[in-house]
């Protein structure tokens, strides 16, 4: 029964990635998500129905704008495929139910951060704080536990330390990241931060292998590696925690 109805969710989670589009590229700039009507980037020029299709348009356009035929970024496409995944997975694991529909705005929150961190550099305080909000509390009725609470409070404290012993390292961003992606998983947050550093370690490889000691001065985004991190936790951060309890 969850299979059939996590893939009648494609279309709808198809949906809202693009819609997220929209939230990644208006936020950082205070833009209203609602109005006006979804245009070009580049050339200001609106965007008719049949090129906002999602991934289909995409496709069809390969990759540029009508009307000016400026790259359209392949950032656009991915958000749409990732939250259609994601929301469908959601549906698998936990059904549809309340807590599948917690789990697909989490991972909605995912998405939009990461979007805003690869193109700003920022995880913006209009995302993050009502997340935490609707999350932290949601969670809390769902499953009465001061688990939620705790979860959200260690791994932000965690990575908040981190951020004064090496400034450089990352932003206040992602700390309000791990406060919210804490809220959702407990227990399994530091499932989620252990995945993220691991996750970034892969690009910072690359670069110091590519450009050498000139790569400590590069800056890659940390976002997009810890919600990641939290995906992977949101459905298997359990067994893997379970995992390594029993391997000490």
């Amino acid at each position: 029964m969850n299979a059939f109805a996590a893939t009648l969710s494609l279309a709808p989670g198809l949906a809202l990635g693009s819609f997220l589009n929209v939230v990644a590229a208006r936020v950082p700039l205070r833009r209203s998500v609602v109005a006006p009507a979804s245009a070009c980037m580049s050339c200001g020029e609106p965007i008719a129905w049949q090129d906002n299709v999602p991934i289909a348009s995409w496709l069809l356009l390969r990759g540029r704008c009508r009307h000016c035929g400026d790259a359209i970024p392949w950032v656009y496409p991915a958000v749409e495929l990732a939250t259609a995944a994601l929301v469908a997975g959601c549906v698998l694991a936990f059904g549809v139910t309340l807590e599948g529909l917690l789990a697909s705005f989490f991972c909605a929150v995912l998405v939009v951060v990461s979007a805003t961190d690869l193109k700003h550099r920022i995880i913006p305080n209009r995302v993050a704080y009502p997340a935490a909000v609707v999350i932290l509390g949601a969670q809390t009725a769902l499953h009465p536990s001061p688990e939620w609470a705790l979860g959200a409070l260690g791994a932000s404290a965690f990575l908040f330390a981190a951020l004064v012993a090496y400034p450089a390292g990352m932003g206040m961003g992602d700390v309000k990241l791990a406060f919210v992606f804490g809220a959702m998983l407990g227990r399994s947050a530091g499932v989620a931060l252990m995945l993220g550093m691991l996750l970034a370690l892969v690009p910072s490889i690359v670069l110091l292998g590519r450009h050498g000691l000139k790569a400590r001065k590069m800056k890659i985004p940390f976002g997009p590696f810890l919600a990641l991190g939290a995906a992977i936790a949101l459905f298997w951060g359990d067994w893997l925690l379970d995992g390594y309890l029993r391997l000490l």
